[in-house]
This record gives structure tokens, C-alpha cells and sequence, in this order.
């Protein structure tokens, strides 16, 4: 039994007794450039009501965050944000995590597919979305690849 499968991965809404955990994770240094801090995102979050966003966490201990964004007018279902904390990846709780995700948007209004985007390089996360089946479309956005999972 892997850890992740030790401990059960959730999603979990964020409010006044678990935000400062989520501020306090961080990629790895070498990942900085490629996501934005949670402080920002939480920040966004609060300013768009497209932003569907939440704690990852493994049993009691905080260990990501994710932020979508949901447009069931059209349907469009975006991952926005998505991290692991440098101190829990390897663990394979992104994976159970995004799992957890991709449940979620199958489950919405229409929901045939799934976007996000990453920035391409060394460090660049495509092979991670690729093993949960996303697939490149070619498009690039703002110097990002696009990457569609379809339901």
C-alpha cells in the first residue's frame, strides 16, 4: 500500500479555521515560476465567482490546493490552480487528488471536458496530467500549453 493510499486524499472547502494552512505550503523552489502562490489565488478566488477552490488534504494534515474555474453557462470546466506542497510531493497524493477533481467536473452541468494549462520546460508538469489522461491540443495560451481531458 502506497502512502497516499495510507492516507485518504480529500478536498476540503476552505474558511477561517484551515486558510493559514493552505497560505503556508509551497512548491519547490525550482517550480516558483510556475504557479502562484495560494495567497494569490485565494485572493482571486474572492473576486470571481467562476473560482471554485479548495484545501487538499491527507487525512488532518494539509498538503495542496486547487482552484478551478466553472462556467456551467457555457459549459467550461478550467483547472486554474493546482499544488502540492515541496515537503508532500513524491507521495502520490497529487494524483489522488486530481483524481478527486476530475470526479468532481464529470459530475457538473454538461461536463465534457476538462481544460488546463501548464508552462512548458525542465520542470513542466505535462507528463504528470498526461498519466491522468489529459492529452495536448497544440494550443498555447499566454506562453501556456493547453491540455483537455474529454469526458
Amino acid at each position: 500500500m502506497s502512502e497516499a493510499q495510507a492516507h485518504m486524499v480529500t478536498l476540503i472547502e476552505l474558511d477561517k479555521s484551515n486558510y493559514r494552512e493552505i497560505l503556508k505550503l509551497k512548491v519547490a523552489e525550482n517550480q516558483t515560476g510556475l504557479v502562484a502562490s495560494n495567497a494569490i489565488s485565494i485572493a482571486q478566488a474572492h473576486f470571481h465567482p467562476e473560482a471554485w477552490f479548495r484545501g487538499i488534504y491527507a487525512e488532518d494534515t494539509a498538503v495542496g490546493f486547487v482552484m478551478l474555474e466553472i462556467n456551467e453557462n457555457k459549459p467550461e470546466y478550467y483547472l486554474w490552480r493546482f499544488m502540492i506542497d515541496a515537503k508532500h510531493q513524491g507521495h502520490g497524493y497529487g494524483f489522488q487528488a486530481m483524481e478527486r477533481v476530475i470526479e468532481y467536473v464529470k459530475g457538473l452541468p454538461n461536463s465534457q471536458e476538462f481544460l488546463l494549462s501548464y508552462v512548458p520546460g525542465e520542470v513542466s508538469p505535462q507528463g504528470f496530467y498526461q498519466k491522468l489522461g489529459f492529452l495536448d491540443t497544440g494550443e498555447m495560451e499566454a506562453g501556456e500549453a493547453i491540455m483537455r481531458l474529454t469526458f
